[in-house]
C-alpha cells in the first residue's frame, strides 16, 4: 500500500517483519531507495520531508515490532533505517546545493526571497529528520520504541551525514555568494575607472573630430567662387 508521501509501506513493513542482522546493509539500500524515490516525486519541501520521513519511520517500526530478532538485532535494524534515510536526505541536500549553486553563479543573493528561505531550510535539515522520526515512534510498540531511542540518542550525539553536509553546503554557498559579489564589485570598479582613465582621450578625440570640422568648412568658406558668369 503507497501512502500519499509516496512510501509503499507494506513492502517495507514486510521487508523489515523477515531481515535478519546480516540483512542490515541490504534493508539500508532499500529503505535509502525507497525514501529517495518519494522525495523525487514531489517538492523538495520541507513537508514534503517530513512526510516521507514519517511514513518510512513508521513502517520500520511496524516490521520491528513483527521481528522474531532479540532487542539487540532489532536496534541494528532500525540503526540500518535511520542510516538508509540519512543516505537519501544527503542526496536532497546536495539537490539543493547544484540549484543554490547555479542562481549564486549568476549573481543571485541568497539573503532575498526563495533562495533565502531555501538556505534556511538545509540548515534546519538536520533538526527536522530528528524531530520527525522522534514523533513517528510514539505510537510504536514499547519494544520498539525502546529500541529505537539509542538509535536517536547516539545519532544525536554523532550527527548526521545530511547535517553535515547541509551545514557545509550553506557555509561554502554564502562564501560563494560573498566572493561573487565582491568579484562583481570589483569588476564594476575596474570598468568604471578604465572609462576614467580614458576619458581625457576620449574628450580630445571629440575635440580633434570637432576642430577637423570647423577647418573643413573654414576652407570651404575661404574657397573662391567659381559661379559662371
Amino acid at each position: 500500500m503507497s501512502t500519499k508521501s509516496g512510501i509503499d509501506q507494506d513492502a517495507l513493513i514486510q521487508m523489515f517483519a523477515q531481515a535478519t542482522a546480516r540483512q542490515g546493509e541490504t534493508l539500508r539500500q532499500a529503505v535509502s531507495a525507497a525514501t529517495l524515490k518519494a522525495l523525487q516525486g514531489r517538492e523538495l519541501t520541507l513537508q514534503n520531508v517530513r512526510s516521507v520521513l514519517q511514513s518510512v519511520t513508521q513502517a520500520a517500526s511496524a516490521g520491528a515490532a513483527q521481528n522474531p530478532g532479540s532487542a539487540t538485532d532489532v536496534q541494528k535494524l532500525l540503526e540500518k533505517a535511520f542510516d538508509g534515510m540519512d543516505a537519501a536526505l544527503l542526496k536532497a541536500v546536495q539537490a539543493h546545493r547544484t540549484a543554490l549553486q547555479q542562481f549564486v553563479s549568476q549573481g543571485a543573493d541568497l539573503q532575498q526571497g526563495p533562495l533565502k528561505t531555501a538556505l534556511a531550510n538545509l540548515e534546519k535539515m538536520e533538526d527536522v529528520f530528528f524531530t520527525t522520526v522522534g514523533k513517528a515512534i510514539q505510537d510504536a510498540a514499547a519494544p520498539v520504541q525502546s529500541a529505537w531511542q539509542p538509535v536517536l540518542d547516539a545519532m544525536k550525539h554523532k550527527g548526521t551525514d545530511t547535517g553535515a553536509q547541509a551545514a557545509a553546503t550553506v557555509e561554502q554557498l554564502l562564501a560563494q555568494a560573498h566572493h561573487t559579489l565582491r568579484e562583481s564589485r570589483a569588476m564594476g570598479l575596474r570598468t568604471a575607472q578604465a572609462l576614467l582613465e580614458g576619458y581625457s582621450t576620449l574628450v580630445s578625440g571629440v575635440l580633434i573630430g570637432m576642430t577637423e570640422g570647423l577647418q573643413q568648412g573654414s576652407a570651404e568658406a575661404s574657397a573662391p567662387s567659381t559661379r559662371k558668369r
